[in-house]
This record gives structure tokens, sequence and C-alpha cells, in this order.
């Protein structure tokens, strides 16, 4: 690379997705140097707030892990030190990572300047170069060019096509419904729009509002004016399904 100036290509694992709440609880940092070489430097970070078990079973990082290591204010001169004089990186940063270290900075009295960092996502990098749509998909698994891309009926078509060839060019994809379904399933919630999760013993979560990461249920039970709020409030209708299924049943 013909690096005009250092990059900091950097990744977070946090204790959840929320830029302006959550906290980080692990940084790591490549910096690459315009003369070729690279600095690695990573942090365990106590976030002085619980980790969710949800968010442990993705990267791993429990309450323990942490308990004894330092604060992102202890730690956060080495980084704006690493940082200063270079441009930031990373696979969806532009989205998650930089505004989330932005926001730990600013919290804990650092400074923090975008117009000195350049930003640069590798990941919408990779998706401009690397389309993610049908007619990509088509000509990827089929070797042919999608012709009245966007037609209903075209698309339609291809899509079946793309599957076929996804079945059979994949062996560990089962050819199941259900294995399918569960494979291409990114996240896991009761209803299409997200705003209730199902967490790892498989109950229902409000993921949205001040009981983010409580149970539904126990919600209900402890305040029971929020099922009405939420039934009144601009919530898709299949959301507001849900939630009374679940209300429902645990009436009894």
């Amino acid at each position: 690379m013909n690096l005009t100036k250092n990059i900091c290509f950097f990744d977070l694992e946090t204790t959840g997705t929320n830029i302006a709440k959550d906290r980080i609880v692990e940084i790591s940092i490549v910096k690459a140097l315009k003369n070729g070489e690279k600095e690695i430097k990573t942090w365990k970070v106590n976030p002085g707030i619980p980790i969710p078990a949800e968010t442990t079973a993705i990267h791993g990082i429990s309450d323990e892990d942490v308990k004894d290591a330092p604060s992102f204010k202890e730690i956060a001169p080495q980084i704006m030190e690493m940082i200063k004089d270079s441009d930031l990186a990373g696979f969806n940063s532009n989205r998650f990572d930089i505004p989330l270290l932005a926001e730990e900075l600013i919290r804990n009295d650092f400074d923090f300047d975008l117009t000195k960092h350049r930003p640069i996502d590798v990941q919408v990098i990779y998706h401009k170069m690397e389309p993610r749509n049908l007619s990509a998909a088509y000509k990827f698994y089929c070797g042919e060019e999608l012709i009245d891309a966007h037609s209903a009926e075209a698309d339609t078509l291809a899509t079946y096509e793309v599957f076929k060839a996804q079945v059979e060019k994949y062996e560990e994809l089962e050819n199941d419904n259900q294995f399918l379904s569960d494979f291409s399933n990114q996240r896991k919630t009761a209803d299409l729009a997200g705003f209730i999760h199902i967490d790892a013993d498989g109950a229902e979560v409000i993921s949205f509002g001040k009981y983010k990461g409580q149970k539904v249920a126990e919600v209900f039970a402890k305040d029971p004016g929020y099922y009405a709020w939420i039934q009144n409030a601009d919530f898709p209708l299949y959301t507001k399904k849900v939630f009374t299924r679940i209300k429902l049943k645990t009436s009894f």
C-alpha cells in the first residue's frame, strides 16, 4: 500500500449495539505505518456495566473475564496516542465502531475530532466492489446475466434458480426446509421487525426503550400499562400481534 498517512484498523467488542448506551469490552488496533511496518495492541476493558448473556454468547467475553481489566478511561490515553496521527479503518466501522469509539472518548473527557481521522470502511468497499444483489448472485451461481431485473417474474425465477444452485454447490447446506430457514435467519426474533428478540433460553426479550433487554412476560407482569401503550403506539401490526400472544400466554 502506498499510504500517505498512517491507518489504524480497529475492531470493538461491546456490551451491545446501542452506540449511545453500550460500552467497549475489548478493542484491538492494528496500526499500518507509512513505512510498511505495523503495530498491534489489544486491550480488554471493564465496561462498568454488566455484559448481557446474549452478548457474551456472541463474542465470548463475560463479566468475569473483564472484572480486573482497566476501565476505558484508563486506556484512553494510549488509544489517543496510537490514533493521533492516523486515519481510522474497520469493517462496518463508519456505522458502528467509529461512532462508539468517539462516544466512549467524549464520555471520558477525551477530545475526538473526526476531521483529523478520515474514516475508511472496508465493508463499504467490499459491497461496492462485489455487489450483493440478485443480479450478482444470479451471475455468480448460475453463470448468466439477469435479463429484465426488477420485474417481479424475472426476479422470482432468478431467485429460485439461485436457491437451487446454492443447495447443490454447498455440501454443508442440508436439503431440508427447517435447516435452510434456520441457516438463513440472521437474527432470532419473535416478530418480523425485530422489536422482540429471542434470548439464549428461548424467552422473548424487548429490544427497545426503557425495558430493553428484559423479558416481555416479566415486563407485562410488573407494568401492566406497558402492553396498552404498545398497542396504541406506532408499532407494526404483526409486532402488536406477537405482544398480544405473549400477554395471553402469560395471563394464566
